[in-house]
C-alpha cells in the first residue's frame, strides 16, 4: 500500500509539473541562499584567522602609548619609549617566551637598476622569522653578525623582488635605500594578501642596528614582537611583561602606562566569534526563505486537496483509509522538500564557487549547512504537509463524491 501511496503521489505531482516547480522555488531559493550565505560567511571566518596566524603563533606585540603634548594626544605608538633595553630585559627575565624581536619601520623609494618601488622597510633581528612564519625561498636570512656589524643587506619581499628585477633572481643584486646601497641576500616565499586586502609580500627587511643607524639616524624601537611558547601561557607572560616595563619605565601607582601590549590570541578569539555571528546571521536572513517555502508547500497542497476532492472521495468509496489518503498527501509534500533540496544544494554550491571565482572573495563549503539545510527543506515538506493531508484524509467520502 505504501508503494501505491508513492506511486499516486509522483504520478499527481507530474500531472501538474508547472505547479510542482514553482512549488519547489521557494525551497530551492531557501536552501541555495542558506549554504551560499553560510560558505560567505565561513570563507570570511577562515580569512581572518589565516591573517592573523600569519603574523605569528601565540603572538604578543609591545607598542609605545600615545604621546600628549600640551593637552593634544598623538596617535597609538607616538610615543618614544621603547628601547632595546626592553626587548633583552623581556628575553632575559621572562619565562614561556621562545623568541623576542624588536623591529622599527618607514617606507622608503628603493631602486635597481631603472626600476624602482615605494614599499616599508622593516628593521628587525634574526628571531623575527621564526616569529612571523617566514620562509627565504632563496638566499638567506638576516643573522646575528648582520646586526653586529650593522651591515647594509636586505631580504625582500616576493612583490618588490617581481616589481624591481622581474623575472631575475635578485639575491646577490644591489638595491638603493635613501640612496645607500644594500645588497639582496634572500627572498621571502610568498605570503599573499591578508584577509583586509595588504600585501604581505610588499616588505624590505634589514638589520635591526643597520635601520636604527644608517637608515633612521634613531636609538628607540618601534614595536617588540614577541613569540610565547603556548597558548596556555599567554595571559601570564603578558601580566608579567607589563610589570616588568612599569618597573622599568618607573610608572608607579594609577599613572598611565606609556606602552601597550596586544594579544593577538584574544583578537583572534574575538574576531572568530565575530564573524561566526555574522555567519549565523547570514544564515538565519537566508533561512526565512526556507520558511517562505514551506507556506507555498501548505498552499499549493490545500488548493490540490480542493481540485482532486472527488478523486478523494472515490478512493475512500473503494475502500482508501484516513491513513491512505493522509500518507498519499504527506509523500508529495515531502518529495517536493527533498527534490527541491537536492536542486537548492547544487545551486547554493555553484553560487557559493562562483562568488569565489569571480567577486574575489573566498568562501568555505562545508558538509554541516548543506545537511542542516537540507533536513531542514524535508521537515518543512513534512510539518506543512500534515494540515493539507489531514484535511484530504478527514473529507467524508459521500459530500466528496457530491462535490462539482
Amino acid at each position: 500500500m505504501f508503494r501505491e501511496s508513492v506511486r499516486i503521489a509522483f504520478h499527481a505531482l507530474i500531472a501538474n509539473k508547472m505547479r510542482s516547480i514553482l512549488t519547489m522555488l521557494g525551497i530551492i531559493i531557501g536552501v541555495g541562499a542558506v549554504i551560499a550565505m553560510v560558505s560567505i560567511g565561513m570563507g570570511v571566518r577562515d580569512n581572518v584567522q589565516s591573517s592573523i596566524a600569519s603574523l605569528g603563533s601565540n603572538m604578543l606585540i609591545v607598542s609605545p602609548g600615545s604621546s600628549n603634548s600640551g593637552g593634544v594626544r598623538g596617535g597609538a605608538g607616538s610615543m618614544i619609549t621603547l628601547k632595546t633595553e626592553d626587548a633583552d630585559a623581556i628575553r632575559e627575565h621572562i619565562k614561556n617566551i621562545d623568541y623576542v624581536s624588536p623591529t622599527v619601520s618607514k617606507s622608503y623609494q628603493v631602486v635597481a637598476g631603472n626600476q624602482n618601488w615605494n614599499t616599508s622597510v622593516q628593521g628587525v633581528t634574526s628571531e623575527f622569522m621564526s616569529i612571523r612564519n617566514l620562509t627565504v625561498g632563496s638566499g638567506t636570512f638576516i643573522s646575528e653578525q648582520d646586526l653586529n656589524s650593522r651591515t647594509r643587506v636586505a631580504v625582500i619581499g616576493a612583490t618588490v623582488a617581481e616589481n624591481l628585477f622581474g623575472e631575475m633572481n635578485p639575491t646577490g643584486q644591489n638595491i638603493r635605500i635613501n640612496n645607500t646601497p644594500y645588497k639582496v641576500i634572500g627572498v621571502l616565499d610568498s605570503k599573499g594578501q591578508s584577509s583586509m586586502g595588504q600585501d604581505q609580500d610588499d616588505i624590505i627587511i634589514v638589520p635591526l642596528t643597520t635601520a636604527q643607524e644608517r637608515l633612521l639616524g634613531i636609538n628607540y624601537i618601534q614595536s617588540i614582537n614577541i613569540q610565547v611558547s603556548s597558548a596556555e601561557a599567554i595571559d601570564q607572560v603578558q601580566a608579567q611583561i607589563e610589570n616588568l616595563l612599569r618597573q622599568r619605565h618607573k610608572i608607579i601607582g594609577d599613572k598611565e602606562d606609556d606602552f601597550t601590549v596586544h594579544n593577538l590570541t584574544s583578537l583572534l578569539e574575538m574576531m572568530t566569534e565575530t564573524t561566526g555571528m555574522i555567519t549565523l546571521l547570514l544564515g538565519s536572513i537566508a533561512a526565512i526563505s526556507l520558511l517562505v517555502g514551506g507556506i507555498g508547500i501548505m498552499n499549493i497542497m490545500m488548493v490540490s486537496v480542493t481540485e482532486r476532492t472527488r478523486e478523494i472521495g472515490i478512493r475512500k468509496a473503494l475502500g482508501a483509509t484516513y491513513h491512505n489518503i493522509m500518507m498519499q498527501f504527506l509523500i508529495e509534500s515531502v518529495v517536493i522538500g527533498v527534490i527541491g533540496g537536492l536542486i537548492g544544494i547544487l545551486i547554493g554550491c555553484f553560487v557559493a564557487v562562483l562568488i569565489s571565482k569571480l567577486g574575489g572573495l573566498n568562501t568555505t563549503i562545508t558538509l554541516a549547512p548543506i545537511i542542516i539545510s537540507f533536513s531542514f527543506s524535508v521537515g518543512i515538506g513534512l510539518f506543512f504537509g500534515i494540515y493539507p493531508a489531514r484535511k484530504a484524509a478527514l473529507l467524508d467520502p459521500i459530500e466528496a463524491l457530491r462535490y462539482e
